[in-house]
């Protein structure tokens, strides 16, 4: 293993295990953009003054969506952008607004399944909260603070097999009851009386253990906690693994290492600073929440939130120059894909078996769950090319269901040419998932390409 591919596996290491939650996801981009010197903008301002030729912005939406562009030095309206799409949130459990409960002297936390995860890996793991807060500052006024607490405080018990020796045959559970995770016992909070610390609304919904674990962490009163939104997850951080260092085992795989992937590769595509002054396009990546869900929310990808963006960059005297921009741009929308199980291989078409450390995956559907064309693919396919960097192609079986993605939403949202892709891993939507370490970087390189050299790309090649 290379020591440049692992220091892009390394960089990525450090994006993960900073982003517990979608808000840390897109605070953690937030914090490469600005080092890369993108500009903050606003959604309730006026651009039109604002977004100029050369110019690097970004914004977020609740926070937990977030888009990023470069505008071209030869850029004018009706002129081409460039997206890579993928999606800032995972499969986790989620804090109920009313997570108070107790049983049998135990002190526990209600919680919501969030996406179609395998709930049974979250069991008997070392668990924490992160997320956001809204906070009462001392002036009146209302705002949020992101929160994580660092130390395990919750776990989910299994239960002994000498009280159920059908488990080790099949394991069942109810995710209602014994989904539910322990944080103290009732004694134990008792003795230290927590209680008269804290008063006001979120002690009458959360135990005051909890409460103040989360003032303490935002130096605050436990009172001034006015709301919150927490995704319990795994405090083990993501690791290089493998005898031979070439894989990588994480929480979150899908998807934020195609959001570490883009967010880095549109900052790598502009470090000749020449790159930009000579595009005609734009270059964007768009990450959005809730997919994992259906995307069908104000900062998913079925939302107003890109095409009011694009509507927005291409405004000006050229009344058409929104639907002229359409039909000269493309976008790639990035989510993981299923590398072949070496012990479930008949799970994937013989043909269409993809492997870690061979390249992105293009992902096709005659269905449609999965936007790819071969006009396309072709585009990617001949960039891919031209760098040397490897792609696999996946097709799902007939017999068997289809994930889905943000891009047949997009591409039917915009009429826009979208291509499915992703980095091959195992496990997924597991509390702990595994990748190759390689695709990392011929995941940000073939992005690069894009980046680079689409808009000129797109001038040879011909689809009516």
């Amino acid at each position: 293993m290379s020591n440049t591919t692992l220091a892009y596996a390394e960089d990525f290491l450090q994006f993960v295990n900073n982003s517990p939650s979608p808000f840390h996801a897109v605070e953690e981009s937030k914090k490469r953009l600005e080092k890369a010197g993108f500009i903050e903008i606003k959604e309730r301002d006026s651009w039109s003054e604002l977004i100029q030729p050369n110019g690097k912005y970004f914004f977020t939406r609740n926070k937990s969506a977030l888009i990023a562009f470069a505008v071209g030095g030869k850029f004018v309206q009706g002129n081409g952008v460039s997206i890579v799409a993928a999606h800032t949130d995972s499969p986790c459990l989620k804090i109920k607004p009313i997570s108070k409960k107790e049983s049998s002297g135990y002190l526990q936390v209600g919680v919501q399944t969030y996406g179609g995860g395998l709930w049974h890996t979250w069991f008997d793991r070392d668990l924490s909260v992160a997320g956001r807060v809204m906070v009462e500052s001392e002036d009146g006024n209302h705002h949020s603070k992101l929160v994580r607490v660092e130390k395990p405080i919750l776990r989910v018990p299994n239960l002994a097999i000498h009280l159920d020796r059908t488990v080790a045959d099949k394991f069942t559970f109810n995710k209602e009851i014994h989904l539910t995770p322990v944080l103290a016992t009732s004694a134990n909070a008792l003795n230290k009386k927590v209680q008269e610390k804290q008063t006001g609304d979120s002690v009458e919904k959360h135990h005051s253990v909890l409460v103040e674990l989360l003032a303490n962490e935002l130096e605050i009163t436990g009172e001034k906690i006015q709301d919150f939104e927490l995704c319990l997850y795994d405090t083990q951080p993501s690791v290089i693994g493998g005898a031979l260092d070439e894989f990588i085992f994480s929480p979150r795989l899908d998807n934020l290492m195609m959001s570490h992937c883009s967010i880095n590769a549109l900052i790598n595509s502009l470090e000749e600073e020449q790159s930009l002054k000579e595009d005609e396009g734009v270059r964007m990546v768009a990450l959005f929440d809730n997919e994992e869900i259906g995307s069908q929310s104000a900062y998913g990808a079925d939302s107003h939130l890109l095409e009011a963006t694009l509507r927005r960059i291409q405004s000006g005297k050229n009344a058409t120059a929104f639907e002229e921009s359409i039909h000269k741009s493309f976008l790639i929308s990035a989510d993981m894909a299923h590398a072949v199980h070496p012990n479930y291989s008949e799970k994937h078409e013989e043909n269409h078996r993809p492997a870690m450390h061979k390249g992105l995956v293009i992902k096709v559907n005659a269905n449609q769950r999965y936007a790819t064309t071969a006009a396309t693919s072709l585009a990617i396919k001949v960039l891919a090319k031209k760098h040397g960097i490897p792609l696999q192609e996946f097709v799902v079986r007939n017999d068997m269901g289809c994930g889905s993605t943000v891009g047949p939403i997009l591409s039917a949202k915009l009429g826009m040419r979208t291509i499915d892709v992703g980095a091959p891993q195992l496990s997924m939507h597991s509390i702990r998932e595994m990748c190759g370490t390689e695709d990392v970087k011929s995941s940000i390189e073939l992005f690069v390409a894009f980046f680079q050299e689409y808009q000129h790309l797109d001038a040879k090649i011909y689809v009516d």
